[in-house]
């Protein structure tokens, strides 16, 4: 409902008469089943679908220190 339908977290937990807090837990859920699904159905992972550049990220991270 609120990916398809586009209905707000309050309006959703109205139709279907749960808490916000179980719609917004529902939808996390559902997105992460259907990401799974799609990268097993690929035959690829996470790690080469969003390659993570952790040359950039240490440089980052050690001018923050710094």
């Amino acid at each position: 409902m609120r990916d398809v339908e586009e209905l707000s977290t309050a309006e959703a937990a109205s139709v279907l008469q749960i808490s916000e807090e179980a719609v917004k837990v529902r939808l996390h859920r559902a997105r992460g089943l259907v990401r799974h699904a799609l990268y097993k159905q690929s035959g690829v992972c996470a790690r080469e679908v969003f390659p993570f550049p952790a040359t950039r990220c240490d440089r980052v991270v050690a001018a923050v220190l710094a």
